[in-house]
């Protein structure tokens, strides 16, 4: 047996940064900071977020620097080579499948319901 699921709550550190595709598909990254309890330090823990279809449109839509959500996933990571060096490089990400939307109406400034899944489209 395996299980690969993580929820965070925290605050956004920047706009979603968004890219549409010819297939009609959508994608976007944004990084989360979650505090961490601890006495020894009051720097967050920084996580980036990938979501994707109508829960990366919602976050496009209703997410800004600042706002306080909750999301659900899986950790993945990607992988890459650095063009420069050639070094292979990877970086963990949560795919997003369940999008939260917290805080007062007036930090989200909608009627959007409140919590957004991939799978109910």
């Amino acid at each position: 047996m395996s299980l690969n699921v993580v929820t965070l709550v925290g605050r956004v550190g920047a706009d979603p940064d968004s890219r549409y595709f010819e297939s009609g598909n959508v994608v976007c990254n944004f990084p989360l900071a979650v505090d961490r309890r601890s006495r020894n330090s009051d720097k967050p823990d920084w996580f980036n977020l990938e979501l994707w279809g109508k829960t990366a449109e919602v976050a496009i839509n209703y997410v800004r620097k600042g706002s306080l959500i909750g999301v659900k996933g899986v950790l993945k990571f990607d992988y890459w080579q650095d063009r420069n060096t050639g070094v292979d490089r990877s970086k963990p990400v949560i795919r997003v499948d369940r999008l939260d939307l917290l805080g007062s109406k007036q930090d989200r400034d909608t009627s959007m319901v409140d919590s957004y899944e991939d799978d109910e489209f």
